[in-house]
């Protein structure tokens, strides 16, 4: 067995592990990097065309969204999902391919003036549609037999619908290690996802950190201190505006605004739109 870090090792986006055992290629995860590039990406130990299977943690864009480039690339195998994680990404990487293809647009449009050379995005929607045939759907909880000395279990692990752990079995010369990958943790009580379920053996762990350099006490009443947020802007004749990732942090909020309506926490009803 052998692990490479390719991505998300010192910062937050970008995630991409390797992983070389029982005769197979093997990538966890496939993200792309977001924001600025303090580490760029290693290159892959092995052509994009030779890998097997990408197991896939969930389907936010630092995760999933060079899937895409991946199959532009020469990449036919399997990729191992959760049903909705499956999901979410027919939605998310055909949107991240048009970003993509909108960019190159608007910055050829820009360089025609200067005879630069033209942009290319970095896949289309069409490589979009392609690499989600690929898609492999799983249910929580079920041991799959992958290939001969490869199993694998998704557990829910409490980030985003559908967001996994995945435990892997790797069985080389009569010998057996466990190798889990975190993928990202959720926290405990939250109002739409299920708390994250525990690991309880592994031999090695491949764990995210983002948040771990502090103590986590039990969540606030996160409805209550929106609503003192709001009922201080809008009295005073403001617009509050809430920038949120897309999937997975604004339907939280819609769910806290909700209940602030519902528990009638404010005296007074307000209008809120979603862009």
């Amino acid at each position: 067995m052998k692990l490479t870090f390719n991505g998300a090792a010192h910062e937050v986006t970008g995630s991409c592990h390797c992983l070389e055992a029982c005769n197979k290629n093997i990538i966890v995860d496939c993200g792309m990097e977001q924001g600025r590039d303090i580490y760029v990406n290693e290159e892959l130990p092995f052509p994009i065309s030779q890998i097997d299977y990408v197991f896939l943690t969930h389907a936010h864009i630092d995760h999933s969204g060079m899937l895409p480039y991946l199959y532009k690339n020469g990449f036919r195998g399997s990729i191992f999902a959760t049903k909705a994680t499956t999901q979410l990404c027919r939605i998310m990487l055909k949107d991240s391919a048009h970003i993509q293809e909108s960019e190159a647009e608007w910055k050829n449009r820009k360089n025609k003036r200067s005879d630069a050379e033209p942009v290319v995005p970095v896949y289309t929607i069409e490589d979009a549609e392609n690499v989600l045939t690929y898609f492999v759907p799983c249910e929580y909880e079920k041991k799959i037999d992958i290939a001969p000395g490869i199993q694998i279990r998704m557990r829910d692990v409490g980030h985003l619908l559908g967001s996994a752990s995945i435990e892997v079995w790797l069985t080389e010369t009569g010998h057996t290690k466990k190798i889990v990958f975190s993928g990202d943790i959720g926290n405990i009580n939250q109002p739409l996802i299920k708390d994250p379920i525990p690991t309880d053996t592994a031999d090695y762990v491949v764990m995210e950190s983002t948040y771990g350099d502090r103590y986590h006490n039990a969540p606030p009443d996160y409805a209550a201190e929106l609503a003192s947020v709001i009922n201080t802007t809008l009295k005073r004749g403001g617009n509050l505006v809430i920038p949120a990732f897309a999937v997975g942090r604004t339907q939280e909020l819609l769910y806290f605004i909700r209940d602030i309506k519902e528990r009638k926490l404010l005296d007074f009803d307000f209008p809120v739109y979603v862009d």
